[in-house]
């Protein structure tokens, strides 16, 4: 079973690299990217896997990574390396991950067409063997984890309202943070 973590061969090279790092760090990669334009940059998502990143963590892997990607030099020229959360409105890249997140709105893309489509908006409901199951206007429908193209939470109230609750409930503390000044204080 193949996963969403990485789509292209360089992005697949680029995770074999990566993995082991952000592992070793306690942490697991969620998305890697290499992506190019005016600037280059090797995107990389990751997460703890109880209780989201910080700022502290992004940094570590960062430290890490710029350090064996200097030495291996897999990626032609200059580029930036980017390090962070998957957001809150998350992709969806590992058949755990439709479990995890069941109950929450989600687009999902298909690789082939499916009864004439390709685009899936619903409500998650969890996995059933190698299937994601999602509730559609037209009921619950299962899809091949292998056929899936693309994945993510949609923002929603709800999924934002719960994510806040569950950073608070893991202990983040927003009174240790100071306060923001503004130029009148």
């Amino acid at each position: 079973m193949s996963d969403l973590i990485a789509r292209t061969a360089i992005d697949k090279r680029m995770a074999e690299i990566v993995r082991p790092i952000v592992e070793d760090l306690g942490c697991e990669l969620v998305r890697i990217r290499l992506m190019s334009g005016k600037r280059t940059t090797l995107q990389i998502m990751a997460e703890r896997p109880t209780a989201g990143i910080e700022v502290d963590d992004c940094a570590r892997i960062s430290t890490e990574l710029g350090a064996i990607l200097d030495v291996e030099d897999p990626i032609e020229g200059d580029y930036a390396l980017e390090v962070s959360s998957p957001g809150i409105d998350r992709p969806l890249t590992r058949l755990k991950d439709f479990d995890v997140w069941q109950g929450y709105e989600a687009k999902i893309e298909t690789t082939e067409l499916i009864d004439g489509r390709r685009r899936f908006k619903g409500e998650l409901r969890g996995v059933e063997e190698n299937e994601v199951l999602i509730e559609i206007p037209e009921g619950i429908i299962g899809l091949q984890f292998d056929w899936l193209e693309d994945a993510k939470l949609i923002l929603t109230d709800e999924l934002i309202a719960d994510t806040l609750k569950s950073r608070k409930d893991a202990g983040f503390d927003e009174a240790a943070f100071d306060e923001i000044q503004t130029e009148e204080d």
